[in-house]
C-alpha cells in the first residue's frame, strides 16, 4: 500500500489553517496543524512530513526559526512560508534562508496546489539523495565538465539550487556557461517536466517588451489578429531564463517586478489578469549592484532577483580542466565527419592552459574549430592554435572571437566528396557512413555548394 504524502500547516489563525488543511486534503494528502512553533516541533518529532507549510508570524516566534530548525534537523522536508500581503522582504528573507518557496496573504489557492504539487516532486523524506549524487535524472542531460575544486563546488550548489524554488541570479563572463547552469538547475528540480524558456533580454526592441512577455489580446494594437501568450505563459508551470536581464529598460523592470511579486500577468489590451506559476532565473556578465549605483537598474527589482546569486568561474581560474575540457569539444566538433578525433600535442595544451581565455569555453570552442581546419595530421600542434588577440593575454579583456574559417567548410566538404565517391554517389548511405541523418547530408550538401558541383560535373 502506498502512504500518502503528509503535510503539516503552521499558522495561529484556525480559519486558515482549515481551509489549507481542507484544500489539501481534497488533492489527496494526509495533514497535521499546529498553532505554535512549538507544536509544530513536537508534531515533527512524531512524524515525518513531506512538505511543512508555515506562516511568518507565530505567538511564540516565527517563520524564519521554525524554517532553521527543520533545515537543520529535518533536511529532506521542504519548507514553504507564508507571508503577510506586500511583505516583500520577509518573502526574501525566507527565500535566502533556505525557504522551498512562499505564498503571500490572502492565501490564492490555486497557487497553493501549484507549490505543493512543486514540492511534493522533490525526493520523498528519508529518500533524498546526498548533494551531487546521481539520481534519476532524464536521459541527455547537459553536464559542467571539470574535475577542479571550484568546477566541482559549482556542480554542489547547482544541485542545492535546484531543490529550491528562490529566484537565482547566476553572475559570471561571457562564455562561462550562465544558461546551461540555469537549465540544469531546471532539470534538476521538481519543474523538469515543464518549460525552461531563455529569453535574451538585450535582443528585444523596447516598443514590443510588454506584448513578449506577457502576450496580448486580439484587437489591442495595430497587427494583433489574434489572441497571443508571452514569454510567462509558455514558461507557466517551468521556468523562465532572464538573460542579459541589465538590458531591460527602467519601464519594463516595473512591471517585471509586479509580475513576479504579485505571480501575475496581464496580456497587452486585457482588463483582467491571470495566475501564471513560474520560477525565474536571471543572467548578466554585468555587475548588477553597479547598475543599481548607476541608476539604471531598479534597487527593489535586484533584490528580487538576486535572493541567491550563482557565480560561474572563469576558466582561468580552472586551468586543470581545459584538458578535460578540449579533448570533449574536440570529440563534439568531428562527431558529424564521423572521423578519429584528433589528439591535441602536450605543447598544445600547454599553450591552452597558459592563456586567459576572456571569452571563456566558447572562446575555447572558437580557438579549436580553427585548430581542426588547419591541422593536416591525427595532432593538433602548437602552431595550430590561433588565439583571437594574442596580444590581449593576461589583461582580461573581453574579446569578440572570430568566425570560423572557410576552411573548416573545406574539411566537411571533402569528407562529404570522399563518402560519395565511396558509396558511389549513393547519398542514403553516404549519410550513413558519415555517421548523419539524410536529412542532414542533404542540408550540407546544399549549404556547401557541393549539389551544384555535381550537377556542373554531369
Amino acid at each position: 500500500m502506498i502512504s500518502k504524502s503528509r503535510v503539516l500547516i503552521v499558522d495561529d489563525e484556525a480559519d486558515i489553517r482549515e481551509l489549507l488543511s481542507l484544500t489539501l486534503q481534497r488533492m489527496g494528502l494526509e495533514t497535521d496543524c499546529a498553532a505554535s512553533e512549538f507544536e509544530a516541533v513536537q508534531l515533527m518529532q512524531k512524524h515525518g512530513y513531506d512538505l511543512c507549510l508555515t506562516d511568518m508570524r507565530l505567538p511564540d516566534g516565527d517563520g524564519l526559526r521554525l524554517l532553521e530548525h527543520v533545515s537543520k534537523h529535518y533536511t529532506a522536508t521542504p519548507v514553504a512560508v507564508i507571508t503577510a500581503y506586500g511583505s516583500a522582504e520577509n518573502a526574501v528573507a525566507a527565500l535566502k534562508a533556505g525557504a522551498f518557496d512562499y505564498l503571500a496573504k490572502p492565501v490564492s489557492l490555486n497557487q497553493l496546489r501549484a507549490l505543493v504539487k512543486s514540492a511534493l516532486k522533490l525526493p520523498r523524506v528519508g529518500a533524498a539523495r546526498k548533494t551531487g549524487e546521481p539520481g534519476d535524472e532524464p536521459p541527455g542531460m547537459p553536464v559542467l565538465l571539470g574535475d577542479s575544486a571550484l568546477m566541482q563546488q559549482t556542480r554542489r550548489m547547482i544541485d542545492k539550487l535546484a531543490r529550491s524554488q528562490a529566484p537565482i541570479h547566476i553572475s559570471g563572463e561571457s562564455g562561462s556557461g550562465k544558461e546551461l547552469a540555469a537549465r540544469l538547475m531546471h532539470l534538476k528540480g521538481p519543474r523538469r517536466e515543464a518549460p525552461f524558456v531563455p529569453v535574451n533580454c538585450g535582443a528585444i526592441p523596447e516598443n514590443l517588451m510588454e506584448s513578449e512577455f506577457f502576450g496580448y489580446k486580439k484587437g489591442a494594437f495595430t497587427g494583433a489578429e489574434q489572441d497571443k501568450d508571452g514569454f510567462f505563459q509558455a514558461a507557466n508551470g517551468g521556468a523562465l531564463f532572464l538573460d542579459e536581464v541589465a538590458d531591460l529598460p527602467i519601464q519594463m523592470q516595473v512591471k517585471l517586478l509586479r509580475a513576479i511579486q504579485e505571480k501575475k500577468v496581464r496580456k497587452v489590451g486585457s482588463t483582467s489578469e491571470e495566475n501564471v506559476d513560474v520560477r525565474i532565473i536571471s543572467a548578466t556578465h554585468r555587475s548588477l549592484v553597479d547598475e543599481v549605483e548607476n541608476r539604471t537598474f531598479r534597487q527593489d527589482l535586484f533584490y528580487r532577483l538576486n535572493v541567491i546569486e550563482l557565480r560561474m568561474p572563469a576558466l582561468r581560474e580552472m586551468r586543470e580542466d581545459i584538458p578535460l575540457l578540449a579533448a570533449e569539444i574536440v570529440k563534439k566538433l568531428v562527431a558529424p565527419l564521423n572521423v578519429t578525433p584528433p589528439r591535441l600535442s602536450f605543447a598544445a595544451l600547454k599553450e591552452l592552459q597558459s592563456y586567459d581565455f576572456p571569452g571563456n569555453v566558447r572562446e575555447l570552442e572558437n580557438i579549436l574549430e580553427r585548430a581542426l581546419a588547419l591541422t593536416a595530421s591525427e595532432e593538433i600542434k602548437r602552431e595550430d592554435l590561433q588565439f583571437s588577440q594574442p596580444s590581449a593575454r593576461g589583461n582580461g579583456a573581453e574579446l569578440m572571437s572570430a568566425p570560423l574559417p572557410e576552411r573548416l567548410e573545406d574539411l566537411e566538404k571533402k569528407a562529404i566528396m570522399q563518402a560519395l565517391e565511396k558509396t558511389h554517389y549513393n547519398r542514403t548511405a553516404a549519410a550513413k557512413l558519415l555517421g548523419i541523418t539524410f536529412r542532414a547530408l542533404r542540408y550540407k550538401m546544399e549549404k556547401l555548394g557541393i549539389n551544384d558541383a555535381l550537377e556542373s560535373n554531369d
